[in-house]
């Protein structure tokens, strides 16, 4: 859509000429995220310096029904901040203060454009801790993660980013400003609109504070990769594990393509991966007492040799445990860098990760495309990559699209669900018939229409383009 002289002159007063951007290098800038190669840009970028200037931003977009698409980080993997509709591409890049750590009740008020590394270190510092890790944590938002709920690596132990937001300041689409709850770690008070907001990946409302609970922190790790030479066992062994009663604050899955195109990609990694490895496991635990640690590692190093394992790798140095979580969080891009792909976000209960391991594996061979897998094996989040490789543009673009269809049935037939922590955005959004009947897809539709009739907000994500 185009939007007029008055309008662009409107929006200017609001946030002044530095702050207002129609140039196409811009608009194309801030027209993607990593979402494979998609590029929509908005006809206006705006960056807006507070909640107020927020406010008359959505007065406006809601008088005149203009798309309004809140833009983060854009490292997101589902095009939620993609400009479908054009608009305004509303970047939240200047609300990037962290505003007060308390330290006595363990909170911390925050804006939605502080780095989710920064946080992390900042109360790190005063010897507390915020488990929330994605892959991307050192350049992905907060704002981000609370509109995807995301989650990372320790959630298996610690949970995702809705079990640490308390409170939230969000501007409603038609300009209204509110505080979703309070900032209480037990809240019974009517509906719970803090929890509705999160994972709502910006439909319902622009975030722009946000009350976050913390943890005290842990002093002490231990951290392990086994190598197997059967990829279904990998699997198995994860369940077994917490059978075992132990839980682990972090327990990872990578396919042994995965590991290969890492170690390649990433300098200064130094893992010995033999040819018949199929997959490997990275578990950690952690807590205050190293005796403990040690107790629990052996334990499941107890486990883990029920399998047919290799010479399980103990990281003994700080180095070394930084080496191994920065291969693990390389993945991603080191896929990227390999082929053209797609990602999907599985996830299901962890018992049956090598049914749906296996059913991947299955379902690629029927349709010609190979894949990477690898993830948060520990909850049962399981990251595919569906890799085009040699395959023609006429098979990738007609072919992987039923194959995917294939998966998520899949995952939906084994008690799962689309995705664990990406969220629907854009990509998934035709997909969502398979988890989900008429009926509950009118009703997520219905609290859309309740805070936006007008449906300016993040127009053309989470829902099927039909019903």
């Amino acid at each position: 859509m185009l939007l007029s002289p008055e309008i662009l002159q409107k929006l200017t007063q609001i946030v002044g000429e530095s702050f207002i951007f129609t140039d196409q290098e811009t608009r194309n800038h801030y027209g993607h995220d990593e979402t494979e190669d998609y590029v929509f840009p908005p006809n206006v970028v705006l960056k807006p310096a507070n909640a107020k200037e927020i406010s008359q931003i959505l007065k406006l977009a809601n008088e005149y029904k203009i798309p309004t698409t809140p833009i983060g980080a854009r490292t997101g993997l589902s095009g939620g901040a993609l400009s479908i509709y054009e608009g305004i591409g509303l970047s939240m890049e200047r609300l990037n203060k962290i505003l007060e750590i308390d330290e006595q009740n363990l909170q911390i008020t925050v804006e939605p454009a502080v780095i989710t590394q920064v946080l992390r270190e900042a109360v790190s510092e005063k010897g507390l801790f915020y488990p929330v890790d994605p892959s991307s944590m050192g350049s992905c938002w907060i704002g981000g993660n609370i509109a995807e709920n995301s989650g990372g690596a320790r959630a298996v132990k610690y949970g995702v980013t809705k079990d640490y937001v308390l409170n939230l300041e969000v501007v409603l689409p038609n300009g209204e400003i509110i505080w979703t709850g309070a900032n209480t770690l037990k809240n019974s008070t009517g509906y719970n609109l803090t929890q509705l907001m999160v994972g709502s990946e910006g439909t319902l409302g622009v975030i722009t504070k946000a009350v976050l609970k913390l943890l005290p922190k842990n002093n002490h790790n231990v951290l392990m990769m086994v190598p197997f030479y059967k990829a279904h066992e990998a699997c198995e062994a994860v369940s077994a594990i917490f059978r075992a009663g132990i839980v682990p604050s972090a327990l990872e899955f990578m396919e042994r393509d995965a590991i290969d195109w890492t170690v390649r990609f990433v300098e200064g990694i130094s893992v010995t991966i033999k040819p018949e490895h199929q997959a490997h496991l990275l578990i950690e635990v952690d807590g205050n007492y190293p005796e403990i640690l040690m107790q629990e590692a052996e334990r499941i190093l107890s486990v883990v040799e029920q399998f047919e394992i290799d010479e399980v790798l103990f990281a003994d140095t700080e180095d070394q445990k930084n080496a191994l979580w920065k291969m693990r969080r390389a993945v991603g891009e080191a896929v990227k860098s390999n082929s053209i792909y797609k990602e999907e976000d599985t996830v299901v209960p962890r018992y049956v990760l090598p049914e749906l391991l296996s059913g991947i594996k299955r379902i690629g061979e029927k349709y010609g495309f190979k894949s990477v897998c690898y993830g948060h094996a520990g909850d049962g989040n399981l990251h595919v990559n569906i890799i085009k490789a040699d395959m023609t543009d006429d098979n990738w673009n007609t072919q992987v699209p039923i194959g995917i269809r294939e998966i998520f049935e899949l995952t939906v037939s084994l008690k799962g669900t689309l995705s664990g922590e990406h969220g629907i955005g854009y990509v998934q959004k035709n997909f969502m018939d398979i988890a989900f009947s008429k009926v509950h897809l009118e009703l997520m539709e219905r609290i859309k229409h309740v805070f936006d009739p007008n449906n300016i907000l993040n127009p053309g994500k989470i829902f099927p383009d039909e019903l």
